[in-house]
């Protein structure tokens, strides 16, 4: 296979210190491709799965960065910084002391819906700026609050002598872990710092499936990158599937909409997003919407050809 021909999704362990940036240059070099991109920032302090999409897979990063995430993370009482982690510099310290039961009764309290106000060390744009461009000249803005859901939250384990501990969480697109460690610190009545951050799931992906550079390097050399991603499909797995028929295959590729009677079945709820295939191939995802004249059609909702 041709080097130009390489698609579909790469799972990357990132390494500490590589923004998610840097992941994307450095693979650009390794596989000779200019078609890449990713799904989901992770800060240069974390590691962990940063899925890399390739080719035509490229159309589905947004899709990556929207679904949840689960992260563990290291976290430290007694002090606080400007980036809310341990690379930043501290400005205040603590003497409160927490115990370890009630470190695990404020954990808990942050399971659920929420608002999160994002940190200035950030990405995230504010009038056109971004944060972390205005927090290095030394401004503070005030930011929109975001709506955010922790799924899950557990301690995992705390050492009382150290002010050291381990955090699990399940948190919606968006949310900043090392902002769940602040207002954690803010919750118990002391001061809180990020000290490592790993995220073991994107998705539907883990940590356990993702390769290296030395991997990628590898399979380059032998001709063997394809074998290393995933299906663009592989990322819309909770989405039922639909294959359609000749006619139908050929009304899709124009835009038009596919009737039900031209698919081997077609879900009966309107707004379903549905993996669409004919013939065992991928074609794109399909939403399924009701028709002026009654009834249920498959629209287009994202070509990945």
């Amino acid at each position: 296979m041709q080097q130009t021909e390489l698609s579909g999704i790469l799972l990357m362990d990132k390494p500490q210190g590589f923004t998610s940036h840097d992941v994307v240059a450095k693979l650009r070099g390794i596989l000779h491709t200019r078609k890449i991109g990713h799904g989901g920032t992770l800060d240069p302090l974390a590691t962990g799965v940063l899925p890399v999409f390739i080719g035509g897979a490229t159309k589905a990063a947004d899709f990556a960065a929207a679904q949840d995430k689960e992260y563990v993370a290291g976290f430290t009482l007694g002090y606080c910084t400007d980036t809310q982690d341990v690379t930043g510099e501290i400005v205040q310290t603590g003497d409160r002391i927490a115990a370890e039961y009630a470190v695990k009764r404020a954990v808990r309290g942050f399971v659920g819906p929420q608002q999160q106000i994002p940190p200035m060390y950030s990405a995230v744009k504010v009038n056109g700026q971004k944060l972390y461009d205005l927090a290095r000249k030394g401004r503070e803005v005030e930011r929109p609050a975001r709506d955010i859901i922790v799924h899950e939250m557990e301690l995992l384990d705390f050492d009382e002598n150290a002010q050291k501990g381990t955090l699990r969480c399940v948190v919606s697109k968006g949310t900043y872990v090392r902002t769940l460690v602040n207002d954690l610190g803010e919750k118990l009545g002391t001061l809180a710092v990020l000290h490592s951050l790993v995220r073991t799931r994107s998705g539907a992906y883990p940590l356990d499936r993702c390769r290296s550079f030395e991997d990628c390097e590898r399979a380059m050399a032998d001709g063997t990158m394809q074998q290393l991603l995933l299906p663009t499909d592989s990322l819309f797995t909770d989405c039922p599937a639909v294959a359609l028929t000749a006619e139908g295959a050929e009304r899709i590729a124009r835009g038009a909409v596919v009737f039900p009677r031209q698919t081997d079945s077609l879900p009966e709820t309107a707004g379903t997003l549905c993996r669409v295939y004919h013939e065992g191939r991928f074609l794109m995802l399909g939403q399924v919407r009701e028709l002026d004249k009654g009834g249920l059609g498959l629209f287009v909702y994202k070509n990945f050809r």
